[in-house]
């Protein structure tokens, strides 16, 4: 039976190209040996996590060089195909980092490398703690390697002790996604999924930071930097605030003009360079190869970002 007809057409839609490919194929599903590190010249570190709450479970292994480098990564796991394509991208994520560098891998920085483009998320809301166990996995493989507690690694305050999810994280993640809602936030993260008790204060667990606080704290913090103020408005603006404003004068008066016509855009990166600042971007459908891209199409972009954000705007298609 094809998948689609298993899970049905339009939340097979929810999930990239690049997360249904490592569900079907994943290319790191195994074990390492203590000979395999002996013929790689390293050590064999071995990690475990299961998320009671689920039930998936994963195993990780590593070989590590005298240097402290990775050399090799596979995994196991016991779950849903959405956890063997987490673990999979995390195992590629590790291969040639330090311990100490893949120690500072996250769940987002899993969820958004299984992505087909940037803004689109790669797994529907309610699987994204399934990276959150591959980011909780690389920990104790850490730990395992250093030969310390769990606990001395942790460098964020965890607020759901249920799926292990932190203060960072979930920060990030209403950054990143633009979450509005704790509804939002328990689905993109897990965090208040289960007990509770995170979510508000009056749960069964007293807490030091609950949901409904790190939501209107980031929030404010958010409208804050996306309202420019004064001469250098948007060269304060933090490099993630920048693409937040970019992307919303785009949406409002870019994007709608070029769809008119069949065509769009996709905002590629910011760099500030010699006082101004480079927006590079990449023309979509029917802006493809149109003889005014590259001049009034390009004119028309680049007046509309100065006159809403920074006159040193400089638009570069790309």
């Amino acid at each position: 039976m094809p998948k689609e007809e298993l899970i049905g057409g339009a939340l097979w839609d929810q999930y990239s190209r690049k997360v249904a490919e490592r569900m079907d194929n994943p290319k790191n599903r195994g074990e390492l040996t203590e000979e395999d590190a002996q013929r790689l010249g390293g050590k064999l570190v071995v990690a475990d996590h299961g998320a009671e709450s689920c039930g998936d479970a994963v195993r990780l292994f590593w070989v590590v060089d005298p240097a402290g480098v990775i050399l090799a990564a596979r995994f196991k796991s016991f779950g849903c195909g959405t956890a063997i394509a987490s673990s999979d991208m995390m195992s590629d994520l590790c291969v040639g980092r330090t311990v100490d560098q893949a120690a500072k891998i996250t769940n987002i920085d899993v969820e958004a490398a299984l992505r087909d483009t940037k803004d689109v998320p790669a797994v529907p809301p309610q699987k994204m703690h399934c990276s959150v166990m591959a980011y909780d996995v690389i920990k104790k493989a850490v730990a395992r390697y250093k030969g310390v507690d769990l606990s001395a690694l942790e460098t964020e305050v965890i607020v759901c002790e249920c799926g292990r999810v932190s203060l960072g994280t979930i920060v990030d993640a209403i950054r990143l996604n633009d979450l509005k809602t704790v509804e939002d936030i328990t689905h993109y993260t897990k965090a208040g999924a289960f007990c509770k008790s995170c979510i508000a204060p009056g749960g069964h667990e007293k807490r030091e930071h609950y949901l409904v606080d790190i939501l209107r704290d980031t929030r404010a913090a958010m409208e804050k930097e996306r309202a420019p103020q004064g001469p250098q408005g948007f060269a304060a603006l933090t490099p993630v605030a920048r693409i937040k404003e970019l992307e919303r004068v785009l949406d409002e008066h870019v994007r709608p003009m070029l769809a008119s016509d069949g065509g769009g855009l996709e905002l590629v990166d910011v760099r500030e360079k010699d006082g101004a600042f480079e927006v590079f971007i990449r023309y979509r459908g029917a802006c493809m190869g149109c003889p005014s891209a590259g001049h009034g199409t390009l004119m028309g972009i680049e007046t509309a970002l100065r006159e809403a954000l920074d006159p040193k705007i400089v638009v570069i298609p790309s």
